[in-house]
């Protein structure tokens, strides 16, 4: 796979064949060679590269909201996670979050009850992270798995769950949740104190981009604002 980028920043995915873009036909031959340069049939240049994890991230369906990179950088930064870590994460949804954990470590299984986000989360993780075991079932009724490092729940009523989610967990282990309202934040944790559960922190991730061309120096128009929060939970 190889990324292709025009004059004006536009990206292009590259798998086989020859490639059409507004800046005209590129051959698959030349996209084959070793050149990092490319022109195509009308003398536009586009530079290539390897295509990696991002790239393929950004051509993968997407059905349900996705947990996006700030948001899923943020879970794998303040959980600590390695390569020997055992995750479940339900809620799959289009199976982005379990893609991102599992860049860190291949021991990962996902719940998902609804049978169409299913459905595009298996095809999702299939091209991109195979070893995420995917399962169709409602993590309301139980979570198989223990002796488990971190527990992700992108669902509208976690509280739900805490039960299975104590008897999972390791001692010391992470629970976050991906909540939209603060209203959902606040019932979570009113229903955490029944558990053997500690609030670490609740986190909101905001993130802006600039622009720096030349002189000019500046936020960018559009932010990437408020997306979710993130309710971190010890077991103990």
């Amino acid at each position: 796979m190889k990324v292709l980028i025009n004059s004006n920043g536009k990206r292009f995915l590259w798998k086989s064949g020859d490639l059409h873009t507004e800046d005209g036909i590129i051959k698959e031959s030349d996209i084959r060679n070793r050149s990092n340069k490319i022109k195509s049939n009308v003398g536009k240049e586009l530079i290539k590269f390897e295509g990696k994890f991002r790239d393929q991230l950004n051509e993968l369906r997407s059905g349900p909201a996705t947990v996006n990179a700030k948001d899923a950088g943020t879970i794998i930064a303040q959980t600590g996670i390695n390569s020997k870590s055992k995750i479940v994460d339900a809620g799959s949804g289009s199976g982005f979050l379990s893609a991102y954990l599992s860049n860190i470590t291949n021991n990962i299984t996902t719940y998902e009850k609804n049978a169409k986000h299913f459905k595009i989360a298996k095809t999702n993780l299939k091209k991109i992270a195979p070893k995420v075991k995917i399962k169709n079932r409602d993590v309301f009724e139980g979570i198989d798995e223990t002796n488990i490092d971190l527990i992700t729940l992108d669902l509208p009523d976690p509280e739900k769950v805490l039960t299975h989610v104590e008897n999972s967990l390791n001692s010391g282990a992470y629970l976050v949740c991906y909540l939209p309202s603060i209203t959902q934040v606040q019932s979570l944790i009113k229903a955490s104190e029944k558990h053997n559960l500690i609030l670490e922190k609740v986190l909101e991730t905001i993130e802006r981009e600039w622009t720096v061309k030349d002189r000019v120096c500046r936020p960018n128009h559009q932010m990437l604002g408020h997306t979710a929060f993130l309710v971190f939970f010890r077991k103990y």
